[in-house]
Parts: C-alpha cells; structure tokens; sequence
C-alpha cells in the first residue's frame, strides 16, 4: 500500500508541474528532437557534445505527447514510473518486499526533489531506465542457463552510454558484477565480463555506422569525441573538489533523512540475511552512480540523479533491516515499522521545499530555481517570432538559449545554438565562432535575438572576442523591434518601434532585431 501511496503523490506533484518552462538544456534537446522529426539527423543543424540517444529519446516524446513543455514533462513522468518500477523490482530480488517498497518509494521521492533539479527531463532520467534494466537482466543472467541474458544486460548498458557519455560507468557496473556472477573457472570467468562489454560496444557501434551512412559521422565524432574530451578534461581535480561543495551544500540539507537512511543501510547491509553477490550488487551500483555523477569533473545537480538508485536500496536496506528487527509475536508491526521509514524521505520533501512542490506557479517555481535565466520569457519571444516570422524565415539566437527556437518552430540560420564551446579556452573555439558567423551571414536571418545574461555565455577573461566585434558591424542592417527586461519578480516587454529607443532597468535583458527590407 505505501508504494502507490507514494508514487501517487509524486506523479500528482509531477502533473502539477507540467508546464514548467523548459530550461536551455531542455529546450537544446527538444529543438534537436524537433529537427528528427522534419528528417534532420542531430549534429547536422545543431551542434552539441551530447550523445544522440538523448535527441532520439526526445523526438520519440514529442511525437507521442506533442511539442510542448507539458509534453517534455510527460515523457519525463513516465520514464521517471518506470525507473521506480525497475528499482522496485531490483529490491524484490535482492531484499525482502519491506526493502523493495522502500527502496522504490525512496527514489521516487528523490528524483522527484528540485534540489536535483527533478522536474526537468535531462538526460540522467533516461540514463537510468535502461541501466537498472540492463542490472535486473544481470540478475536474470545469474541464474544457471541464462547466459544470454549477459548479452541482453550489455546492450542495455550501451543503450544508457548512447544517451549521455556518464553512462560509461553503468557499462563497468555490469561488467564488474559480471565477473562476480560468473562460474570459478578459467574461461568462464572472463566470458560474462566480456559478453557484457561486447554488447554495449553494439549500440554505439550501429550508431557510428548510421552516421556514416548519413554522411554526417565527421560532426558527429567532433562534437561527442574531441570537442566532449576538451570539455571532460577542463577542470583540474582540485577546483572540482571545491565545485562539488556547491551542489552538495544545496542538496544534502532537502535529502537529509534518506541520506542518513542510506548511510544506516549500508551499515546494515553487513547485518542482515544478504547472500554476498547480491551485498556487492548494491555496494556496487551505489559506488558507480556517485561514479557516473562525478564524471568529467562537472559537478551539476541533476548529475546526482545517477547515483539515486544506489542510495535508494541503501535506503531499502534499512527498511529491510527495520522489519526484521521486530519480534515474531509483532510481527505485524514490522511492515508498518518499514511504512514510517518508507514515508519519512517524501514528509521532509513536502516540508523543505514546499512552496517549489505545492504552492509556487510553474513560472514562479522556474524562476525560483533558474533566477533570472529567461527560460518563462523565450515562449513569449518565440509567440512574436512566431507571428512575424514566415515558417521558412531563419532567426539567430546570440545566447545559449535553443528553447526560443523550439518555441517558435523556426529553423535557426546557425547550427551553434549554445555558445559556451566558443568561449571555452580550447584549440577550437576561434574557428567555432568564424564558423557561426559565416553560417548566419549566409543564411542572412530575419530576426536575430542577441541575449544579454551572463549564464547564457560564461565568457571568460581569455575568451576569444571575435564574436562580439562581429556583431557591433552586423547589427547594422537590423532594427531593434523587442526588448525584455528581466527582473526576479517582473519582467518588461517592449515591442515595436517604441523598443528601439528603451533603455534597459536590469543588468539583465533581452533585445530582438528584425533585418531591414528598404
């Protein structure tokens, strides 16, 4: 009973949330999702270090749940349910059920916490849906008579690699616990190991050859391969240790109880009626998803959305542990002994951050989280584009903001919808930014959208400045017809003729041109 209990408050909070403005990561993914869908394989008109599974699993979303936010978050709700249910299962057969609702209703509650940035569909999410499928299947594979099952768990595994790199630490996770499954023997004990590692190698393998055959591999190598390793190989460990006390400092206060759950059921995992390969089972996925949420260095909050799973059967441990501690004469007061562990986690959320999940608007709650990023603002400059722009008109973003895109379904005249490679200190950046350049002055766009907020470009003291010095002369043949100024608690919008003349309140804002016809 507790866990529909908790799975029903979570969606319902998730379906409150629907409309939930898209962030710039979402709107990226979205509007390459978009592209899919008109026949536009990814890395071709928009350039990203992500890996392409995240773009298809978007184009899938929006084809079955429309082109909307609401729709993003739809797709999200359900991989966010059957991630609970594929953790479930997992504690069903490693714990006693105690353990496995716990578990499952502890990760529900903590994917779903703002602190980890759970309302928005990034990537980690859909990560974990084919990892913690990929682990069940080792465990189906465990059994005599199964040995396929190493390959079936392998390509799961390499289904999570294609849709974020991070997922490289799932594919070790099944090729460890394959080792540990296998029989004593010479050959044997090498065979699941491999058989693991050869079939994740698949889905990337297919995907190489699908590109290739697209004629679209060279971009496709730069932006996931070389570009990716410049940027996993940016921060030095030490600055990245300090970092990691940011999200920590912001995450640890809303987890606290399952945190210290978790820590308890580790202790009592040495305890309880566990058989040592499935101990390892959940020592080990606990280990590589902090694994795969420290990777490359860049310690973000919705990162840690991978190591949930691990500390939620942690946390399920400590339920299992709970129940058995109650005398047999009582012992109908051992699941609802589990049932209190089991709801703490969600009373905390519901009382630490309750004006994000119960009270705020989705824009407010966006604003909230975001500050004065202008995601709220883009549907709103997307509904002008939108109006003005003929469906084959070309607009240009000068900001790392593709939801505008997104929003207004207007192809954008430059493949370069985020801007933070172009400012990076890397061997590239230079011709990235020419490369912008010639593409907008070739697609000559209608509407150009220049994007005033820090975070949109993270320049840097070394950051080559081509850009800008570019854009002084180019904007010439524009006319200033929108302009935003964005404030924590308002916003100003000037459109028309009238915007040529304002002059901007806030250190942040936005200014739309249009490109003159006399």
């Amino acid at each position: 009973m507790a866990l529909p209990l908790v799975m029903g408050a979570v969606i319902a909070l998730r379906v409150r949330l629907l409309t939930l403005p898209l962030d710039r990561d979402e709107g990226g993914y979205a509007y390459v999702g978009q592209l899919i869908l008109r026949g536009v394989p990814p890395y071709v008109s928009a350039y990203d270090f992500k890996m392409p599974g995240i773009y298809a699993t978007y184009a899938a979303i929006l084809a079955i749940f429309g082109q909307s936010p609401a729709g993003v978050h739809l797709g999200l709700l359900v991989a966010n349910a059957a991630g609970t249910v594929l953790v479930f299962a997992l504690g069903w057969r490693l714990l006693r059920p105690a353990g496995a609702v716990g578990a499952a209703a502890t990760f529900a509650v903590l994917s779903l916490s703002p602190r980890v940035l759970g309302f928005s569909a990034y990537p980690e999410h859909f990560v974990l849906v084919p990892a913690l499928a990929g682990g069940l299947s080792l465990l189906t594979a465990s059994r005599p008579g199964r040995r396929r099952w190493f390959v079936v768990s392998g390509i799961l595994f390499g289904a999570a690699m294609l849709i974020k790199q991070s997922g490289i630490a799932f594919v070790i996770f099944g090729a460890v616990v394959a080792a540990l499954y296998a029989g004593r023997r010479g050959v044997w004990r090498l065979s699941p190991p491999a058989l693991v590692l050869a079939a994740a190698a698949l889905p990337y393998a297919l995907t190489c050859l699908g590109f290739a055959l697209a004629g679209a591999f060279e971009k496709f190598w730069f932006w996931t391969v070389v570009y990716a390793r410049h940027f996993a190989m940016e921060q030095s460990l030490l600055f990245a240790l300090a970092a990691a006390r940011d999200p920590a400092e912001r995450i640890l206060p809303g987890m606290f109880p399952a945190v210290a759950l978790a820590v308890g059921g580790a202790v009592a995992l040495w305890r309880i009626e566990v058989a040592p390969r499935e101990r390892a089972f959940i020592g080990l996925l606990a280990g590589f998803g902090v694994l795969s949420a420290a990777a490359g260095l860049h310690f973000r909050p919705h990162y840690f959305v991978l190591a949930l799973p691990g500390v939620a059967l942690l946390v399920g441990v400590a339920a299992d542990a709970v129940a058995r501690r109650v005398p047999t004469r009582m012992r109908v007061l051992g699941p609802a002994a589990a049932f209190g562990v089991v709801l703490l986690p969600l009373a905390w959320l519901l009382v630490s951050d309750r004006d994000l999940v119960l009270e705020r608007s989705p824009e407010r709650v966006s604003r909230a989280i975001y500050g004065t990023n202008p995601f709220p603002e883009s549907a709103t400059i997307a509904r002008f584009l939108e109006t003005h722009a003929a469906p084959d008109d070309r607009i240009a973003v000068m900001g790392s903001e593709p939801q505008i895109y997104f929003y207004a379904r207007r192809p954008a005249a430059t493949g370069h919808v985020y801007m933070y490679a172009l400012m990076e200190a890397h061997p590239y950046a230079a011709r990235l930014q020419r490369e912008m350049i010639a593409e907008i002055e070739a697609a000559r766009p209608r509407f150009v959208v220049l994007v005033n907020v820090a975070a949109s470009w993270t320049v840097r003291p070394g950051s080559d400045r081509t850009l800008f010095r570019w854009w002084d002369e180019y904007q010439r043949d524009f006319d200033r017809v929108g302009f935003i100024d964005i404030f924590p608690d308002a916003t100003g919008y000037t459109w028309g003729a009238p915007a040529a003349h304002i002059e901007a309140k806030s250190p942040v804002w936005i200014a739309v041109f249009e490109r003159r016809t006399r």
